[in-house]
């Protein structure tokens, strides 16, 4: 009987044509697919209920990706646990570029606010855009005393305890905003939760509380009529819907910064040819005039930042938060 071995100086010539198939084949697979991207619907989270500010801004994302992609854009309100419902949703859905999530500030803030977070929120996620940067500003009754950042700090320091400054919640941002003021000025403050902003506003105009650091959109009417005086806004640069309101920075706090934003994301391992085209697209609307003035109106400004600023500016936003939460031994709720 005669067996047959294999010769080890058989020519390879087979064997290197049938990877470099494959190897051209994956080079353009990826592109490929990324063209047919959208072939369906695809879902955008928003982790708020309908009509929240988050919301507001998440329909019309979603309405100038439907523009810009020729196809249909679905929001999805998923409230609850701060926001941690719809974020879990989207960390773990598949990463196929068929679901996006509208994440605000609260993202980062869970991230150390949270026992139990069912998701990790820089492993799990991948950052697309950011979208807007919306200061707060932080106001007082315009019957009050308090005429501007530095009135808070002086009053503090003379009589530790003595501002109250109010939030909608704990862990929430105007209640942190207020935390790191306190924290960087060195004073002591009390804290005052509500279930909500406008019951917090409504005792600031009263007088039960003496300032919050709320939102623009919500606080300018009330600004304009001359019922609030505001004291500061809460970016590093002033805001261009406030134009003569200082930073909390200029106030005699250098290094505040304290803004609300939304972040575009999708799951870990979304394409990268998915989140090049979305991030694109997210930029090139958020250079239309009418878009730009509708953010504007919100208080808001405009980013369109690409993956890789977007995913920098996530982590510094969950270490920042982190240094807060632990200065202010604020503890988790859940």
């Amino acid at each position: 009987m005669t067996s047959t071995v294999p010769r080890s100086d058989a020519s390879p010539a087979p064997f290197a044509a049938t990877l470099a198939v494959l190897a051209l084949t994956a080079a353009t697979a990826a592109p490929t697919w990324a063209q047919a991207w959208p072939a369906r619907p695809v879902r955008l989270i928003v982790p708020f209920a309908p009509g929240a500010a988050s919301d507001i801004t998440g329909r019309l994302v979603a309405q100038k990706l439907s523009e810009g992609f020729n196809q249909t854009f679905v929001v999805d309100n998923r409230p609850g646990a701060g926001g941690n419902i719809g974020h879990d949703l989207a960390a773990k859905a598949a990463p196929d570029g068929y679901t996006t999530v509208l994440a605000n500030e609260s993202l980062a803030i869970n991230a150390s606010l949270s026992r139990k977070l069912p998701f990790d929120t820089l492993r799990d996620l991948a950052a697309i855009s950011l979208v807007t940067i919306n200061p707060r500003v932080f106001v007082a009754s315009a019957a009050s005393p308090l005429e501007s950042i530095r009135d808070v700090i002086a009053a503090s320091r003379a009589k530790p305890n003595s501002i109250r400054f109010g939030s909608s919640g704990v862990g929430t941002g105007p209640h942190l905003a207020g935390a790191m003021l306190a924290s960087l000025a060195k004073i002591e403050m009390i804290h005052v939760p509500y279930k909500g902003a406008a019951p917090a506003l409504a005792d600031v105009l009263g007088g039960q509380i003496e300032m919050i650091a709320t939102t623009i959109l919500s606080s300018q009417p009330m600004i304009q009529s001359g019922k609030l005086r505001a004291l500061a806004v809460t970016s590093a640069k002033r805001s261009g819907t406030l134009p003569n309101v200082p930073t909390v920075a200029e106030g005699g706090v250098p290094g505040f910064e304290a803004t609300s934003w939304l972040m575009l994301l999708g799951p870990a391992k979304t394409p990268r040819a998915v989140v090049a085209r979305l991030h694109e697209e997210t930029a090139r609307f958020l250079e239309q005039p009418d878009v730009r003035k509708r953010i504007a109106a919100d208080g808001g400004e405009p980013v369109g930042s690409p993956p890789d600023q977007a995913t920098a500016y996530l982590k510094s936003q969950v270490e920042r938060w982190a240094q807060v939460i632990r200065a202010a031994n604020i503890q988790p709720e859940s």
